[in-house]
């Protein structure tokens, strides 16, 4: 890649710029390299390279976090290319490669920062700003009319995408994910309650500004449209880490209530979720362990490796013995 590099870092203008390879993670689509001048970072360079998407999907995902970012939602901006490009198509060894260019998202990972908050602020403004954030991108994209179209749910999570894509071995697994689709089907999908979401929305995809709490998303690689309620139970899931060593259950259903209260106070306050919706959280508590399962499995064939299936227990418990909450 680096030896193409100096012809993309003329499409941004990216000369002045010391460009370096951020640390990948397991998973990882894309190869990011932060854009430093001065020593700070001010932008961000993501290569696409595994061509399993179209430049529409690319397009449309550039399309929706500009508007997000026009319309002042906390987001990272993209930046267009020299040409008034928001997505840029490369030849790298004869194989299309897709860049984008985005502004540097102000702040930090909690996780780099031992997972604590900022010196003098309770946990709840977090969890109400995190709430906050993700309320003001589903606002938006309750108004939002694309030019390009980003993929829905059951393009991709649908029986014969899942047959073909786990083992037989995994059959009382594969059972039980085809039982949800058909509970997925019979869900309403007005406007109200289903449109283009982020589909990852968590601590990995956003950073916070220490001094404010401010929250600044990033990462809508995985963007399709779905219901609202799949990144609300997201936010459940990564929720029960603060609460995990908690030994008495009780109390930590306590907790996981408390976190959850206040992450709806936030999304709230810019958004409405019925209570209906909400009775309905376990079923997309369900959702997201067969998005992060198939996730799993896609890795693993693109790296050409077995799954450990270790890696899949806790999920696939959860989904064959209808375990709540995630256990």
């Amino acid at each position: 890649m680096y030896k193409y590099l100096e012809n993309v870092k003329k499409l941004y203008d990216l000369n002045e710029y010391e460009l370096s390879m951020a640390p990948g993670h397991d998973g990882g689509r894309n190869q990011i390299l932060i854009c430093q001048r001065n020593g700070n970072p001010e932008c961000v360079l993501r290569f696409s390279t595994l061509g399993d998407r179209t430049k529409e999907e690319y397009l449309a995902e550039a399309e929706f976090v500009h508007y997000l970012a026009e319309k002042g939602a906390p987001v990272a901006d993209v930046i267009p290319s020299l040409n008034g490009n928001l997505a840029e198509a490369v030849s790298l060894d004869g194989k299309e490669c897709f860049v984008m260019l985005f502004s540097y998202a102000k702040g930090m990972l909690i996780s780099d920062n031992g997972y604590r908050y900022r010196d003098g602020a309770p946990l709840e403004e977090y969890f109400y700003n995190t709430g906050r954030a993700l309320g003001v991108i589903h606002r938006l994209s309750k108004e939002y009319k694309p030019e390009n179209k980003r993929l829905g749910f059951f393009d991709k999570y649908n029986r014969e995408y899942i047959d073909e894509l786990i083992p037989d071995k995994y059959e009382e697994l594969k059972i039980s994910i085809e039982e949800r689709l058909d509970s997925f089907r019979s869900l309403p999908a007005d406007e109200s309650v289903y449109g283009l979401v982020h589909f990852d929305f968590s601590d990995g995809n956003y950073h916070i500004d220490m001094n404010t709490g401010d929250i600044t998303v990033f990462d809508f690689d995985n963007c399709m449209y779905c219901w609202y309620m799949f990144d609300l139970a997201n936010l459940w899931i990564h929720g029960t880490g603060w609460f995990r060593n908690e030994q008495d259950p009780d109390k930590r259903m306590e907790g996981m209530k408390g976190y959850f209260d206040t992450v709806l106070s936030g999304y709230r306050s810019e958004t409405d979720v019925s209570d209906e919706d909400l009775s309905k959280l376990q079923l997309f508590v369900d959702m997201v362990l067969i998005e992060n399962i198939v996730d799993e499995f896609e890795c693993c064939e693109r790296e050409g490796e077995d799954i450990d299936p270790e890696d899949i227990e806790d999920a696939a418990e959860c989904l064959i013995n209808h375990i709540l909450y995630v256990g």
